[in-house]
């Protein structure tokens, strides 16, 4: 017989409570909900641009010229595929930077109140609609940036992106739109790696700086190596945020189809640029478009399935261990 006194074994069960299975539906619900949603947007794609590859084929992704009347029709997406990712490539290789010396400055150097501002502020310039980024880089930034082009053009024209033609206009170039685009990047990309600068271990970067490491030592050998992953994530995800901009890029570059490596002077379209400047097109025309879409959809579902990748072989953290 058990003493009163005796303590007994209680059993432990990891049953869920009706909240979490509840959450649980729910969480499973939207997430079937987003694939589905995401299967049928390629699947409207796919037959909206079948027009389009029957009439081009494989030509459709050689062809620079994108113009389905005349006498002489081409549906072609290279030179529309080429500028996205030329401005796509600028903004970001502008925004990165800027993001990584932003995000460790808000975490390791500004002091507790500069830090909430600065990161207000930061959070804020997301909150701005790409309209006005548009008019701002079309009424202001053009007109201003033609003075830099122009530096560049005549120091450093020897490289192929720097150089010009005789006479052309430096303004609606892709280098206006990538600059224009990277402010819109930023905000993104300096998020995500702030929010991983800010899980660096304390513990890590006290002992560092307890062994005679300066504070930049510190940054260099324990915040930079733990937030690896998140570097690239907020890149690649500032990428794709690049790469579907319609708005400002619309209003920035003269939609002409075409594939340069003269990113200073006039000319250049993107994918999303130019289906929003030939909105009104009918028949094979609006099929082209939903062809270039499509090119658009699978492009950034491998450029997020490639980031996805990449971030689960450099996990943040990965390194300071040893």
């Amino acid at each position: 017989m058990t003493s009163p006194d005796t303590p007994v074994r209680r059993r432990i069960a990891d049953l869920p409570s009706r909240a979490d299975k509840a959450f649980r539906r729910l969480s499973t619900a939207g997430g079937v909900t987003v694939l589905v949603l995401l299967v049928l947007i390629g699947f409207f794609l796919m037959l909206q641009a079948a027009p389009a590859f029957r009439f081009s084929g494989f030509g459709f992704f050689t062809t620079i010229r994108f113009d389905p009347g005349g006498a002489d029709p081409a549906l072609g997406v290279l030179g529309l595929l080429t500028g996205t990712i030329t401005v796509a490539v600028i903004a970001v290789a502008i925004a990165v930077p800027i993001s990584i010396l932003a995000a460790l400055f808000i975490t390791d150097y500004a002091s507790g109140r500069l830090r909430s501002m600065l990161t207000a502020l930061v959070d804020l310039l997301a909150a701005i609609p790409s309209l006005l980024y548009g008019l701002w880089g079309f009424g202001f930034l053009g007109p201003k940036i033609g003075l830099v082009s122009a530096w560049l053009t005549e120091n450093l024209g020897w490289i192929p992106i720097f150089a010009t033609d005789q006479g052309a206009s430096t303004t609606s170039s892709m280098f206006i739109a990538g600059i224009v685009v990277s402010l819109m990047v930023l905000p993104i990309t300096t998020s995500v790696i702030r929010e991983v600068f800010m899980q660096t271990p304390p513990g890590e970067k006290e002992a560092a700086l307890a062994l005679g490491s300066t504070r930049w030592g510190m940054v260099r050998s324990v915040v930079l190596p733990f937030g690896r992953g998140g570097v690239i994530g907020g890149s690649m995800l500032g990428l794709g945020r690049a790469l579907g901009e319609t708005i400002a890029v619309s209003l920035l570059l003269p939609q002409i189809p075409e594939v340069s490596a003269k990113i200073l002077q006039e000319g250049g379209a993107t994918i999303s640029g130019f289906i929003a400047r030939n909105t009104g097109i009918t028949d094979l025309g609006l099929n082209g478009l939903m062809a270039a879409g499509l090119v658009l959809f699978l492009f950034t579902l491998a450029t997020n399935f490639t980031a996805s990748v990449i971030i689960a072989r450099s996990r943040s953290g990965a390194g300071v261990d040893a």
